[in-house]
């Protein structure tokens, strides 16, 4: 699934994704510390990997998800 970083927090490494029909999904430190990615900005396309509605893997769109 992809999605556009509506919001990121370094501090706490968790943030929020707006889906392409406007639904607004936040992840965790868990999920972001699960991809390669150091920081995000808003604006960036991400891919999500997802267990039910809890996003658990955030990486970017050019990267494949695990």
């Amino acid at each position: 699934m992809q999605g556009t970083v509506r919001s990121f927090d370094e501090a706490t490494r968790s943030g929020t994704v707006f889906l392409d029909d406007g639904t607004v999904l936040e992840f965790d430190a868990a999920a972001f510390d699960a991809g390669p990615l150091r920081l995000l900005r808003t604006g960036q396309r991400v891919n999500l990997a997802l267990a039910g509605e809890r996003v658990t893997y955030v990486t970017l769109s050019t990267f494949p998800l695990p």
